[in-house]
Formats: structure tokens, C-alpha cells, sequence
């Protein structure tokens, strides 16, 4: 009866663990088939479970089965990385033990143990092939990158963030960048990079919110052979970017162990590749963006608090496009001519309207919002000249079944717009009501000091 329920509990395990496990007697007779390795292998159960497994590798035209070969040799063939399709075609890639078993030295059959890695093979090939090191190198017969003469704008907020990129070009410090999804971060990134005395060396940069924690660590700090499974010797974004700059986008998405490593590496200058023990001194100028407000991200949690003020040494605000007045025209203008000469087409203008309706528009998207407006435009247009009301693509309905019914009215202000009027108003009344003092006001308010400065500082509340 114990027996009963010990092999019964073992069953129970055996089915419930992600491996694939493959038993065979010394007859090549399947004794045990789990429903991952079936899974794995793209077969049924009943096609394998008490037939000979000689004979079902000749139909899966299996030509070196590491079970029959263990079961002939009676050696194990220990972290054996296999690429092949399964019996459903799919190309799937495993890391197998498999061993002889024996009982008072005689053997009784092969256990092949099969862990599955075709995501994590996946995910590394997609690394190599998309996620190429965004380097800039030097090429006389091209232009290196984006400078500040690429950067089109006359309102003074696009005016005071390009002056204060161009005092960071002349230091090493870290730089930390804060503008909605959209507004130019990495052409910012890119302006100091290439005014600063690093311009000859890598530029890189890496989307923190692109790839799991895990693939992100080794693609930072590098990776050494046999540090895990799979690892290969690789040097990390930081060694790559020796003496030139990494730019870190969406820091704010890094998970916080990683955080904490990043600091590490900023305040000692050393890096330790994944699995190895050894520091490798490097030489980088970070720049890191956030699309989120980096006083709001250190107290929900999702930048630490030491990180920030390592990072921030020196701050750049780049304002939402919904701000900076004119730019809309100007910046609408340069992209007319850029898709003109793409497509191959001659629109002269805007009408009136049509630049006041783009003015109005709330441009949650920033930059990248309008020149994908001007472009979608542009190519659905045939004979006219001019770009009328009629004939904007703006993303205004939302999807809504009735679009007459949420056309926005142009004279009137959107709802974050309205939001900030009221938030100024009550800062104001705060302070007034506490004498200016704004330990005081912030506590009124329900706010952190930092957090009040900051909208102080955004809506240009100054005081005596």
C-alpha cells in the first residue's frame, strides 16, 4: 500500500515540474513520458509510453539519440545543448541530461532530463539582430549624428533647455532628462554627446523598458562563459562605450536590483560582468531619460532615491510640444518639406485653419506625433496644394462611433490644461495663505517640499 502511494506521489511530481522526463528500460521501452517532455517534443503520450523508443526515433528521424546512446555506452551525457524541430515542426532549442540507471551496479535503463530554452535562445538572437549596440561611429561620408543645429524651435522653454544641454557638453557629469514620450530626449542625448570632447567615441543607447530584467543586466554589464547556462564571454554597453556615452532611456522602467547595481558602477567606475568576479574599470558618461516626473517616480518607488541624485546632477526639461507656440508651425513646416521630397510630392502650405487647428491640438505624442500627422497627410493627398482642415490626419475620435460628436473645440483648453490653471491657483493660495513658507504650504497641500518646489519651478510661481 505505501509503495502504492509513493509511486503515485512521484507520478503527481513528475507531471507537475516544467522539465521533460524520458525513461527508458535497457529494451529502449518508454517507461516514463511526462506531458512537458510531450509538450517539448510536439508528440502524444500513448504514441510513445510502452513502444520501443529505437524504433520510434527512426519514425521521428532521430539520428543520435543521446537515451540509446547512454543505454549503449552506460556513460552520461551531461548539459548537452540541442537544436532540432519538434514532431509539430517548430524549431525548439533544449539543454538535456541524461544519465544510465543503475541498481546493484547493473543497469536497468537512461532518465534524459530536458530543460526547455528555446525563448531564452530567442530572446538572445533577437538581442543580436535587433537590439545591435546603437553605436554612432565616425564616417566622413556621413553626418555622425544629431546636433544642436538639428533642434527647431524659438519658444524660450525649447530655448532654455538646448542652452542648458549645451553647458552640460562641456562636463563629464551624469545628465538625467525629463520630457514626455515624443519631445526629442534622445536628440538631446545626442546634441551633448556630440558637443562634448567624447564626440569621437561610441555612442550608445539602451531602452530600459525594452527586455526582462535578466537579459537587461547581461546586456549592460557583460556576461562570462559558464556563469549560467547559455553564457558566452560578451562585454557588457558599459565596456563598449569605454570613453564615450550611454544613454539610458526610461530609467525609470529599470527594476530596482538593477538599479542599485547601476549606482554601484557610477559611484566606483568598475564593472562585473554576469557569473564573473572580476572589475573592469570603464570610463562612461551616462545620460539617462525619463518620460515621467522624476520627483513623482522617486516617491512612488520606481527610481531610488540614491540613484536620482547621482543622476541628477544635472537636469534638462524638455517641454511638451503643446507649450512652445510657434515651434508647432515651425517644426510642422520642416517636416512638409522632409515628406515632400520622400514622396515625391509639391504641397506648398498650410491654410490658416489648419495651422491654428494644429496649435490647439493637445499633441499627446509630442514631436513624433506631428511629423507622423504630416506625413499621414501628406499621403493621402493627390492634386491639392495646400493642407486644409479637410485634409489633416489628426487623431482626434478615439475610435468613437460618432467622431462629429468628440471633435475637440479648438478654442477652448484641454483637460490637462484646465487641471494645471486649478494646480497653480491653489499653490498660490497655499502659499499666500502660509506666508510663503513652503514647508508650511506643502504640508497644506498634502505634498512633499521637493515635490511643491518642482511645481513652483513648472508653472514659474516665484516668490520673495
Amino acid at each position: 500500500m505505501v509503495d502504492k502511494i509513493y509511486i503515485e506521489i512521484l507520478k503527481q511530481i513528475l507531471e507537475s515540474i516544467d522539465e521533460g522526463i524520458h525513461l527508458i528500460d535497457v529494451h529502449s521501452k518508454t517507461i516514463i513520458y511526462n506531458d512537458a517532455m510531450a509538450k517539448l517534443e510536439g508528440m502524444k503520450k500513448e504514441d510513445i509510453i510502452n513502444k520501443s523508443f529505437a524504433r520510434v526515433s527512426e519514425q521521428m528521424s532521430i539520428k543520435n539519440s543521446t537515451l540509446l546512446s547512454v543505454i549503449k555506452n552506460k556513460k552520461p551525457i551531461k548539459e548537452n545543448i540541442q537544436k532540432y524541430l519538434n514532431q509539430n515542426g517548430k524549431e525548439i532549442t533544449t539543454i538535456n541530461t541524461t544519465i544510465p540507471l543503475t541498481i546493484n551496479n547493473k543497469l536497468i535503463g537512461a532518465l534524459e532530463i530536458s530543460k526547455d530554452l528555446t525563448q531564452i535562445n530567442y530572446l538572445q538572437e533577437k538581442i543580436e539582430k535587433l537590439e545591435e549596440i546603437k553605436s554612432i561611429k565616425e564616417n566622413k561620408s556621413e553626418k555622425l549624428g544629431y546636433s544642436f543645429e538639428d533642434i527647431i524651435g524659438e519658444s524660450d522653454c525649447i530655448k532654455n533647455a538646448i542652452n542648458k544641454s549645451k553647458k552640460a557638453a562641456k562636463c563629464d557629469a551624469t545628465v538625467l532628462i525629463y520630457g514626455e514620450t515624443g519631445t526629442g530626449k534622445e536628440l538631446i542625448s545626442q546634441s551633448i554627446h556630440f558637443a562634448s570632447k567624447r564626440k569621437d567615441k561610441p555612442f550608445i543607447a539602451q531602452n530600459c523598458a525594452a527586455l526582462p530584467e535578466s537579459l537587461l543586466e547581461g546586456i549592460l554589464f557583460g556576461t562570462v562563459k559558464g556563469g549560467f547556462t547559455g553564457a558566452i564571454d560578451r562585454p557588457g554597453l558599459f565596456e563598449q562605450a569605454n570613453n564615450g556615452t550611454l544613454l539610458l532611456d526610461e530609467i525609470n522602467s529599470m527594476p530596482l536590483q538593477l538599479q542599485a547595481k547601476l549606482l554601484r558602477v557610477l559611484q566606483e567606475g568598475y564593472v562585473r560582468r554576469v557569473g564573473g568576479t572580476k572589475d573592469i574599470p570603464v570610463d562612461v558618461r551616462v545620460i539617462a531619460t525619463t518620460n515621467e516626473n522624476p520627483i513623482s517616480i522617486v516617491a512612488e518607488g520606481k527610481l531610488r532615491e540614491d540613484l536620482y541624485y547621482r543622476l541628477n546632477v544635472i537636469q534638462v526639461h524638455i517641454p511638451p510640444l503643446r507649450e512652445r507656440g510657434n515651434d508647432i508651425i515651425l517644426l510642422a513646416n520642416k517636416f512638409l518639406k522632409k515628406y515632400n521630397d520622400k514622396l515625391g510630392k509639391h504641397i506648398e502650405s498650410m491654410s490658416p485653419k489648419c495651422e491654428k487647428l494644429l496649435k490647439c491640438h493637445y499633441w499627446k505624442g509630442n514631436v513624433r506625433e506631428l511629423e507622423n500627422t504630416i506625413y499621414s497627410s501628406l499621403s493621402m493627398m493627390d492634386e491639392e496644394n495646400v493642407i486644409t482642415n479637410d485634409v489633416i490626419n489628426l487623431n482626434q475620435y478615439n475610435n468613437y462611433e460618432d467622431q462629429n460628436n468628440y471633435m475637440i473645440d479648438i478654442e477652448a483648453k484641454p483637460l490637462d490644461w484646465v487641471v494645471a490653471d486649478i494646480e497653480e491657483k491653489y499653490i498660490n493660495e497655499a502659499l499666500d495663505k502660509t506666508e510663503d513658507n513652503i514647508t508650511k504650504a506643502a504640508a497644506v497641500l498634502g505634498i512633499g517640499r521637493q515635490n511643491l518646489q518642482y511645481k513652483m519651478r513648472k508653472y514659474n510661481i516665484k516668490r520673495k
